[in-house]
């Protein structure tokens, strides 16, 4: 069937050779044209207008919708379930498909299918009005009384939003940062105090990573509308992102004493509590949402974490599969049970994470997690081959989701030489806070960093404390807020600073980190990024003691490789980059022993599990602390560990 339409001529001009026009801009017309002949009921039009995009962008997702709305409102139920198919393989996250499939199940008669997809496009976009429309209908004639008074909350809160910045939410819950900023900002830059535009803008940098923005964002939005829930529920994962922990409690205990009864705020109040280490608080607060939401999976993970810190590992196991029984393609449960490093997938297990990992219209959240898990897996029973291909596909997947670009770091690094040079320690060597309290545990991640912080912690002279993130927040805070394209003030801002503020960022530090310490003289703190500052370290607090934690390059690298870090190690998902990463780490650890000579303590993984008792006494000599035999029997110490190897130094050397 021809049709007139100028977006069809320009498609035809698209397949002639050396066309000049440009495909996403003959794409968006067409789709424009197709949306405008689904309102007018020309249904086979604009099927045509899908399939002609197809031909040429055979996994186009808008021309996908668009073919999937057309064949289901011509009745081609079939059909359009099949598109969704396809569309949801390749975008399992678009709320919009859920919805679509939802409608389908209606009309097929299924109201629990259409209910739960429903259910899953509000849950991946709150903004989707239709969806809400549908479950208004649906809980109604299920009898849900309270799930109809939900959802006409929501709908008096969309109401009051205006028609762009629902746009803008359904941009971002479909990963359109670009366009959703910009449509953001151009609102707001009319509606300067308007308190929804900046919380969707905090969203994106969020999303982006940017969180001292979002911080700003919030903060500001708060001080508009003190009473806005939505804006300090949101500033309270943002500061728990950001590791401002009494900040964090503070807010999330303003949310609780005002809806008590709200579980989002009792899980955001527990997640704060973490913080804090008032981990048995949270575990309590945990199980009592449990017995209102038995079937939560997040629940069941949150406590699985919480168990694993304290070192109930019976518990944590039993959670961990209680959250995959609640959703069973639920990825992240899966690999906690396997991060566990003493815990084996059983064949049982092991086959039904294969099956998901396998499907189609899996999140890839969780194709990212199962992936990671069935490498481990396999690995444990020596199958190499399958174990290998599962961790390459899962850090491939993750490396897309990052972006991570390894040319910027190792810029980074070499600026770190060019600026902390010996000439500027020696002019600035009397400035520093004098207090040796701190003692940081550097290097990169899977050392043995969280082996050699239990020896340390199990003396009665140290505080045992967590991976601080305080001097990358100091970091932040002397690179200053800046454009995108802004070159770095830091650490070329560290020739600036006078001797008072160089106190004052030491005292900053001690004060910051006092909240996990308890009265021990010192303290460790091992927060293995902390190697990239060594300078600032021994600029603001020259007496700290600083050891290195080093494993052989490849078991380090590989062992990398195979761990799923929650953020902050994009390098970890590429072999070249981690290599990359490794080379770079040495370079400016040899700068650093050059500027700071017997300064900084190596420490050897392979040289502490073949002579433990050798190298600990080295490590308590540097320290200036004398030989306790609780440091030789460090798994026997009771703490809290919160790393992937929290299991595992809960065990003797082997």
């Amino acid at each position: 069937m021809a049709s007139s339409l100028q977006s069809d001529k320009s498609i035809e001009k698209l397949q002639e050779p050396n066309s000049n026009l440009v495909k996403t801009d003959v794409f968006e017309l067409a789709l424009r044209d197709g949306r405008k002949l689904i309102e007018k009921g020309e249904l086979k039009k604009a099927e045509i207008v899908a399939q002609d995009i197809l031909k040429l962008e055979k996994n186009h997702i808008e021309a996908l919708y668009l073919q999937a709305i057309a064949q289901r409102l011509q009745g081609s139920h079939s059909a359009a379930s099949e598109t969704l198919s396809r569309l949801q393989g390749l975008s399992p996250n678009m709320a919009r498909a859920y919805q679509e499939r939802g409608y389908i199940w209606i009309a097929n008669k299924n109201l629990n299918e259409a209910v739960a997809s429903f259910e899953k496009a509000v849950e991946l976009d709150s903004a989707l009005v239709g969806s809400w429309n549908a479950l208004l209908g649906l809980y109604g004639m299920q009898n849900r009384p309270d799930a109809v008074r939900a959802v006409k909350t929501q709908f008096e809160r969309l109401k009051k939003i205006p028609s762009v910045l629902i746009q803008v939410t359904s941009l971002i819950n479909e990963s359109k940062f670009e366009q959703a900023e910009m449509l953001c900002r151009k609102y707001l830059k009319n509606h300067p105090e308007n308190v929804e535009a900046m919380r969707l803008l905090a969203r994106i940098g969020s999303e982006l990573g940017v969180y001292d923005d979002c911080e700003a964002l919030l903060k500001n939005a708060l001080a508009f509308e003190p009473n806005h829930e939505l804006a300090r529920f949101d500033y309270v994962g943002v500061l728990i992102r950001r590791q401002q922990r009494e900040e964090a409690f503070h807010h999330a205990q303003i949310l609780l004493d005002r809806w008590p009864a709200n579980h989002n705020y009792q899980r955001l109040y527990a997640n704060a509590c973490t913080l804090l280490g008032r981990q048995e608080e949270a575990i309590t607060i945990f199980n009592k949402l449990l017995k209102l939401e038995a079937d939560n999976h997040n629940i069941y993970l949150s406590l699985g974490h919480l168990y694993k810190t304290t070192g109930q590992l019976e518990a944590a196991i039993d959670s961990y599969r209680n959250a995959y029984l609640a959703k069973t393609d639920f990825g992240d449960a899966y690999w906690s049970l396997a991060n566990l490093k003493t815990y084996q997938l059983t064949d049982e297990e092991l086959g039904i994470a294969e099956r998901h990992e396998q499907s189609e219209n899996i999140a890839v959240d969780d194709r990212v997690h199962l992936c990671f898990a069935l490498g481990k897996a396999h690995e444990d029973r020596s199958q190499f081959k399958q174990s290998f291909a599962y961790y390459a596909r899962g850090n491939g997947l993750r490396k897309k989701v990052l972006g991570y670009k390894p040319e910027p770091v190792t810029e980074e690094f070499k600026l770190q030489k060019r600026v902390c040079t010996a000439a500027l320690f020696e002019q600035k060597k009397d400035f520093g806070n004098a207090a040796s309290d701190p003692i940081f545990i550097v290097g990169l991640p899977r050392s043995g960093s969280t082996l050699l912080e239990q020896i340390l912690a199990s003396h009665s002279l140290v505080d045992g404390t967590f991976e601080l993130p305080d001097i990358l927040s100091m970091v932040r805070a002397l690179n200053g807020r800046r454009d995108r394209d802004d070159a770095a003030r830091y650490p070329q801002s560290l020739h600036d600073l006078s001797q008072e503020e160089i106190v004052d960022l030491g005292q900053s530090y001690l004060d910051s980190t006092r909240v996990h310490r308890a009265d021990a003289p010192y303290f460790t703190d091992k927060m293995p990024n902390n190697f990239r500052h060594i300078g600032l370290i021994k600029l603001i607090l020259p007496n700290a003691k600083i050891i290195d934690a080093r494993r052989d390059p490849m078991a380090c690298c590989f062992s990398g490789f195979k761990q799923h870090f929650a953020e902050g190690q994009g390098f970890t998902y590429d072999l070249d980059d981690i290599g990359r990463y490794y080379c770079d780490y040495v370079d400016l650890m040899t700068h650093w022993d050059s500027v700071f000579p017997n300064q900084i303590l190596q420490v050897q993984y392979e040289n502490v599990v073949a002579d433990l008792e050798s190298e600990v006494a080295r490590i308590l000599e540097y320290c200036n602390l004398p030989m306790e035999q609780a440091c030789l029997d460090f798994h026997k110490t009771d703490r809290l560990v919160q790393t992937p190897s929290s299991e595992q130094v809960r065990q003797p050397i082997n």
